[in-house]
């Protein structure tokens, strides 16, 4: 199978990375400069399941001849509407379209752009690209979900199970991977919200007078919008949550919050934005989420007249 990793950054280089390595036939689709970046220094991860150079195959927009069997969209969503123009060659009858954005609003422009293309898609991996331009892992975990979105089996999710499993590290098919999409979307919400609001990692905020109750009253907010909005997230999950963005000490915090404590661009309107929207659509008063999104649009404003 033939894979296009849309983009080289944090997610894409990581997961596009783990591919090559196990062999599987993957291309970088990156801007000229991250290309010539790469050209010189390589593909670098650094990662608690070991480091790794490789020497990845790149293309330019400008450069691909013919379809891909499968493209992984990996690109922030501030960049989708280019990226979605840029794999317009790349995409043929029966090339499967993966996207891992954040969110849920840009399954429309998939599906209005390459409407028989899409399946859904989730991935968990906390990676960031340092100042040498090298993708370096946070954490251990690492795991790619996909599958068809009315959760029904088909040969091509099963085509790129066989691609992606086995690659080094974790890949699952799930007839459940739309409301996998809208539980992540709890997490970066609560967590998002959470962290950039109060400028600290996890343990910072529950360790502060009325941490905690903050961070609950928050996440209720973000799950009632769902619960409303989309898919209700499993029970199971909800224990695991409560109890990751409630952990004492935890130095957790969202890559929303590095983003924006490095001066770098937000996906404010995906993340927490969108949500917010939803729940003043349904008459759902969020305090808390509307105060994160005022603020977290404060920092993007500024940062557009800057």
């Amino acid at each position: 199978m033939r894979i296009l990793v849309v983009g080289a950054g944090a997610t894409g280089g990581y997961f596009g990375g783990r591919l090559a390595q196990a062999g599987r036939d993957v291309t970088f689709l990156v801007r000229p400069g991250r290309a010539a970046h790469l050209r010189e220094k390589g593909l670098v991860l650094l990662s608690p399941h070991g480091d790794v150079t490789l020497t990845p195959k790149l293309v330019t927009a400008a450069e691909i001849e013919r379809p891909y069997d499968a493209i992984l969209l990996t690109v922030k969503a501030f960049g989708l509407d280019q990226a979605l123009a840029d794999i317009a060659p790349a995409v043929g009858p029966d090339t499967v379209i993966m996207p891992v954005l954040n969110g849920m609003r840009h399954l429309d422009a998939i599906r209005a752009a390459y409407p028989a293309a899409l399946v859904g898609g989730v991935c968990k991996v906390a990676a960031t690209i340092d100042s040498e331009g090298r993708i370096r892992q946070l954490a251990d975990f690492q795991e790619l979900a996909y599958g068809e979105l009315d959760g029904s089996a088909s040969e091509r999710t099963a085509r790129l199970d066989a691609a992606l499993k086995d690659a080094g590290f974790a890949a699952r098919l799930t007839p459940h991977v739309a409301r996998e999409m809208w539980e992540k979307w709890v997490f970066l919400a609560t967590l998002g919200g959470i962290c950039c609001l109060m400028r600290g990692t996890v343990g910072e905020i529950e360790a502060a007078a009325g941490g905690r109750d903050f961070v609950l009253r928050l996440l209720g907010e973000v799950v009632k919008t769902v619960e409303t909005d989309g898919l209700a997230p499993s029970p199971a999950f909800l224990a695991t949550v409560t109890r990751q963005l409630t952990l004492k000490g935890s130095p957790m915090a969202s890559s929303m919050y590095r983003d924006l404590v490095a001066g770098l661009p937000v996906e404010a309107d995906q993340i927490v934005g969108d949500l917010e929207a939803r729940a003043r659509k349904h008459g759902i008063d969020t305090p808390l989420l509307s105060a994160a999104y005022a603020n977290l649009r404060v920092y993007a404003d500024r940062l557009g007249r800057s």
